[in-house]
């Protein structure tokens, strides 16, 4: 058994080679964007590729090269199921809705009649989302009917550009002032207004759909719970001073008795339908104190849950100890190779 690990810079993959030496699990890295990547890994069992929303070249490769060598036999990381709606909120409305799962309502418009006409009868305030984007990126309270039909008619028109420098300018100041940012940090993001990312010079505006969330009250966090395999861990994520927003605030609590178990349950629940090989869910509670799920994510940072203080299993139990859930997932696609054999 071998795998092919293509290495990134702020990826899982330092800490798959980690493992991998540590258990001399034989593997070779490789580079997923070579033009004969297909025969390099033909001695290999398994590529594993943590491939990233906010890198081009990643967006618009890394499910065609996954899923055709998912599609030949051989295993991956993430697999069809884990990744097919990654950074994609619009495909997990869908998805969601689909198996019946508790979420927070949504709507989606692909004719600007349709949504003009919504706009005008429906209640404010409503959160606007682009369909990809993470750390609250491209999310917008709506808080007038004015301000909707405004962002109806762009979302018809020009479109929106994938990287807002103004909004994250001013995001980075809100972080500064609560300690999350530094004053470095602060003056690249001034940069950034003049000087766009490579991923928003490359990638097209967004445009042609207009999808929106109700806006739930009342919620001064939001619980992120993710699940590897059989396991999960969570935290809870502070809402930013003067915002309604958590995700991106980078204010965290890791004590476990923050964390609603429901969510939790809810969690495993909702992944014995998906077959995730690795999700993340975000949710909040509505007025009745009932979890929803926002959104979900196959990938999250690695070093942002290094605190956590424990995991449970699917029975609900929590046990108390440090644990590196990237390990895991090299342990349930090995167990899961030999269990084909």
């Amino acid at each position: 058994m071998k795998l092919a690990i293509h290495h990134a810079k702020t990826s899982f993959s330092d800490r798959w080679i980690s493992y991998c030496d540590q258990k001399n699990i034989a593997y070779k890295i490789v580079n997923a964007f070579d033009n004969d990547i297909i025969l390099q890994i033909k001695d290999c069992d398994v590529l594993m590729w943590h491939y990233s929303h906010g890198i081009y070249k990643d967006v618009i490769a890394a499910k065609k090269i996954l899923f055709a060598l998912e599609h030949a036999g051989i295993k991956v990381f993430p697999n069809f199921n884990t990744a097919w709606h990654f950074d994609d909120k619009v495909a997990q409305k869908y998805l969601l809705e689909a198996i019946g799962a508790p979420i927070v309502t949504s709507y989606i418009f692909y004719d600007k009649k349709e949504a003009l006409d919504w706009a005008n009868q429906t209640t404010y305030p409503k959160v606007f989302k682009l369909k990809g984007g993470a750390g609250s990126a491209n999310v917008r309270l709506v808080k007038t009917k004015s301000e909707c039909l405004k962002i109806i008619n762009k979302a018809f028109g020009k479109g929106f550009n994938q990287f807002d420098g103004k909004a994250y300018f001013l995001d980075t100041i809100i972080k500064y002032k609560s300690g999350t940012k530094s004053l470095k940090q602060v003056v690249k993001s001034f940069g950034r207004m003049f000087v766009s990312t490579e991923y928003a010079k490359l990638a097209s505006p967004e445009k042609g759909y207009a999808y929106f969330q109700e806006f739930i009250p009342n919620n001064n966090s939001d619980i992120r719970v993710i699940i590897v395999g059989n396991k999960a861990f969570g935290l809870k994520r502070m809402v930013r001073n003067g915002d309604f927003r958590a995700s991106g605030s980078g204010t965290i609590n890791y004590k476990v008795e923050e964390i609603d178990v429901k969510c939790v349950e809810i969690a495993f629940q909702v992944n014995k339908i998906l077959k995730s090989q690795s999700i993340a869910f975000d949710f909040i509670f509505d007025k009745n104190q009932k979890p929803l799920i926002v959104e979900i994510s196959y990938a999250y940072s690695s070093i942002a849950y290094d605190k956590c203080e424990g995991y449970w299993t699917e029975d609900l139990q929590f046990y108390k100890v440090k644990f590196i859930p990237q390990t895991w997932m090299i342990e349930d696609i090995i167990n899961e190779l030999t269990l084909n054999e």
